[in-house]
């Protein structure tokens, strides 16, 4: 029997601990980074046209009002909620949490809202 050892066919060694490269991201800080970014909402293409075509800017204090009116809204069990921030209503999707659209009261004609099963109104 022919035992090789070192040289051609034989297995590699193995690294015992995984090298450690100066400009790669901290996987907790990933991962932190990612579960924080679960909890935002998303708004769909759709809803950012709306947005733009009526100039609605939102600053970072409404987008964490936004944030905590879907968190409500999931907590009781909504899942198509109609989140009203002043005069701005948002159709939202709170399983994927994603705004599907944005009216603002200047801009709603009809004012009638379908298939949604909750309102929050953000203060």
């Amino acid at each position: 029997m022919v035992e090789r050892i070192g040289g051609i066919g034989a297995p590699a060694p193995r690294p015992t601990s995984s090298p450690v490269s100066g400009n790669r991201p901290d996987f907790n800080r990933l991962l932190q980074g990612e579960l924080a970014r679960q909890g935002e909402v998303k708004f769909s293409a759709h809803a950012l046209k709306r947005l733009a075509e009526r100039q609605v800017t939102l600053s970072p204090a409404d987008l964490h009002k936004i944030n905590q009116a879907a968190s409500v809204a999931q907590a009781k069990g909504a899942r198509q909620s109609l989140l009203i921030y002043g005069d701005l209503a948002l159709v939202t999707s709170i399983d994927s949490r994603t705004i599907v659209t944005a009216v603002s009261g200047a801009h709603s004609e009809q004012r009638v809202f379908t298939n949604i099963d909750s309102a929050v109104f953000i203060k």
